[in-house]
């Protein structure tokens, strides 16, 4: 029976031929069997860091655990808020292997939040060298700190002294048998994953080796914003646009949430009649960067947008609406992460989530329980 030496496939519908000889067309895309390994260049050119703010007492005590299971070989998984600050946590021990002159890579499933996260670490890492690695941008692959999407990780076998993995909940990683395969072949030390809304089996697994970390509070001590929700059996659209106006009344940004690309477009087309200073935002949008950018430049008071940007991005004094709250698209992972955009900047802790939906489901009860929870403890 073949067994891929690169991603482990063994699924004969996967299995083609050429020549009579047996070759993975699972991975065959990504990697090739006879790929050499990355050249590792351990000339590390500095280490320390600048904090963008103050650790919490809570946050410190998780930050010299992961120390102390890097030295120990230990891998490690951190539970934490939408907005607890786990990237800052992670510097002190990203720190600790730069001085080792280890590699550090630091992966997340969506090219929008490498995007993000490079300008962060520039600005905390100065003297380090810092790149992003995702789909058409892999122009340069060596550094101190490779900020890359899980799919350029079949890029790095055998490579990472540290690897960060962040949102391993998320789409496209999520379930995801060669990612994985390709996370494990890359990195050649300790492995840090993380997430806000991680499944139970995950967490069980760190739990029993005994380095499962967690975090229940934002890194500025106010709560998670609770969501409200509005059961409109029609006229769902009218109600957006309400919001919509009552937040431009009040000079805020907003995020408009809809579940499909159709419905996106759809409930954009009708929006703009009304409220012209938005843009359109989803994975086959040609112009998504540059409205995302026009829109934190605040030329754009809205976004309509799918889940594509549920996670990683942080926008000060952010509202959020999301249309269709029942829809199958979305489950409680997906709510709580879409919520978890309002409130996160320390200047700007506060704000509003609406939930429009005909009727309420399993999956807005649970989100909203969750948060309330989180802000219980």
């Amino acid at each position: 029976m073949f067994v891929c030496k690169n991603c482990g496939n063994k699924d004969p519908r996967y299995v083609g031929y050429i020549k009579g000889k047996p070759y993975c067309r699972k991975c065959i895309l990504m990697l090739n069997e006879n790929e050499e390994e990355m050249p590792i260049d351990n000339d590390v050119k500095g280490f320390d860091y600048v904090m963008p703010f103050t650790l919490s007492e809570e946050q410190k005590a998780i930050s010299q655990k992961l120390v102390k299971h890097y030295f120990e070989k230990k891998n490690s998984f951190i539970e934490a808020v939408c907005g607890a600050g786990k990237t800052e946590i992670v510097f002190e021990v990203i720190k600790q292997c730069l001085k080792e002159k280890g590699k550090v890579g630091f992966a997340i499933p969506r090219k929008d939040v490498v995007i993000e996260l490079e300008t962060r670490f520039k600005e905390s890492f100065k003297n380090s060298m810092v790149v992003s690695v995702y789909g058409s941008h892999h122009d340069i692959l060596s550094a101190d700190i490779i900020l890359l999407t899980t799919h350029q990780l079949f890029r790095y076998r055998n490579y990472f002294d540290l690897l960060i993995v962040d949102e391993i909940d998320a789409f496209p990683f999520k379930n995801n048998d060669l990612l994985e395969t390709m996370l494990n072949k890359a990195v050649k030390g300790v492995t840090i994953k993380m997430s806000a809304t991680p499944d139970e089996s995950e967490v069980e697994k760190y739990k029993k080796a005994g380095t499962y970390l967690s975090l229940h509070h934002r890194f500025h001590g106010h709560p998670l914003i609770v969501p409200q929700t509005k059961c409109i059996p029609f006229g769902k659209q009218w109600v957006v646009l309400y919001y919509l106006l009552h937040f431009k009344q009040q000079h805020k940004p907003v995020f408009v949430f809809a579940p499909t690309i159709i419905k996106a477009e759809k409930l954009f087309k009708f929006l703009k009649l009304f409220a012209p200073n938005g843009a359109l935002v989803h994975s086959k949008e040609l112009q998504r960067a540059q409205n995302i950018e026009l829109f934190r430049k605040g030329e754009y008071q809205y976004l309509v947008t799918t889940s594509i940007l549920e996670r990683g991005v942080t926008v000060k004094d952010l509202q959020v609406i999301i249309f269709e709250a029942e829809h199958e698209n979305y489950n409680k992972g997906t709510l709580i992460q879409m919520a978890g955009r309002v409130g996160r900047k320390i200047d700007a802790p506060n704000g509003e989530v609406i939930f429009i939906a005909s009727y309420n489901t399993s999956s807005i009860k649970e989100s909203i329980d969750k948060i309330k929870y989180e802000n219980s403890m």
